[in-house]
């Protein structure tokens, strides 16, 4: 399967917030066998699981387990490629957080946002998904603390969530987190999500400009053509990702959300080098660990959260990926 990349734009935004922490990027670069002049390179891409590495040894290295948050101090357009001037140029949030989910592959592979209404507002959902390494937390919480600033800067005035959401357990220390978010924080959820009022998402931005939103959207279609190599891979992932809490995905239920023919999805998946049972084995494999680090979801949630009609049948799985028990590798976290 092919791996999951981070755009250079994002990338350098990453560094610049490790870097405003104390760490050393340039010396972890090379440690990583990454290269630091490719920040400046706008076509380069890094693979996911580096970026997971720097995040990982930067949190290391600081000993500050918050250093994500430093995003909300780097906005600048250009750290969203051209999804940011898209953004910019939408009429109001509603629009461009519609663009963000539409055209987030081409900031990094391994996010999916989705965007859908509440009863008091909208939630955007984040889900960061690891390649062969589970994903950083500080990752997700740096996208969320950077989009929070970076929509408050476009509309000119503090933006207060209704919420803010993370996986995992609560810091000891929760003021790092109160002061980027403003708003109440919730910790131990199931995903890591922020929710806005309806009125914050449909006042007109100041930057909104029609023409201009078209252009930013023609060149973002045009960059992903880029990916046309993937695209079938990223869609099935996505629609894998959805679906399977609602119990064992069938080709045909994805090839017929896709529009096409299980022949030709069957195909196209082999030019990419996997295959649809190949694909739902290492999603399941990658929310597993995922989901594992959650300390209060169950062992029964987590089986049926990835389509396992029993639990027995999420054990040998498991098994056969880590070669030992989901219980073990708790343990090991």
């Amino acid at each position: 399967m092919s791996e999951r990349t981070t755009s250079s734009h994002w990338a350098s935004t990453i560094v610049q917030a490790l870097e405003m922490g104390d760490v050393d990027c340039r010396r972890l670069f090379e440690q990583l066998g990454m290269s630091y002049a490719a920040l400046s390179d706008p076509d380069a891409r890094f693979a996911q699981d580096d970026m997971t590495r720097l995040w990982q040894l930067s949190v290391a290295c600081s000993g500050n387990r918050a250093i994500g948050l430093n995003m909300a101090c780097v906005v600048r357009p250009s750290s969203l490629h051209v999804v940011g001037y898209a953004l910019m140029s939408s009429c109001n949030l509603q629009e461009g957080i519609s663009s963000l989910v539409r055209y987030q592959r081409i900031i990094a592979e391994g996010a999916d946002f989705s965007f859908h209404p509440t009863a008091q507002g909208h939630e955007l959902t984040l889900t960061i998904h690891g390649d062969r390494l589970p994903s950083a937390k500080e990752s997700a919480e740096g996208s969320l603390a950077y989009f929070l600033a970076f929509c408050s800067w476009l509309a000119c005035r503090p933006l207060i969530p209704r919420r803010v959401s993370f996986c995992g357990p609560a810091p000891v220390d929760l003021e790092p987190y109160r002061a980027v978010f403003k708003g109440p924080v919730q910790f131990d959820a199931e995903r890591y999500a922020m929710e806005f009022n309806s009125a914050d998402l449909d006042a007109p931005l100041p930057t909104a400009n029609e023409a201009l939103a078209q252009l930013h959207e023609r060149f973002a279609n045009n960059y992903l053509e880029r990916f046309s190599d993937t695209q079938v891979t990223h869609q099935v992932r996505q629609i894998l990702c959805r679906v399977l809490p609602q119990g064992e995905p069938k080709r045909e239920t994805v090839a017929q959300a896709l529009f096409i023919s299980e022949r030709t999805l069957q195909r196209r998946l082999q030019a990419e080098g996997t295959s649809f049972h190949q694909m739902l084995d290492d999603i399941r494999r990658e929310l597993a660990s995922q989901y594992l680090a959650q300390p209060k979801m169950s062992l029964q949630e987590i089986s049926y959260l990835l389509g396992f009609s029993a639990p027995s049948n999420f054990f040998r799985a498991f098994r056969r990926w880590f070669d030992m028990t989901p219980n073990a590798f708790r343990e090991g976290l």
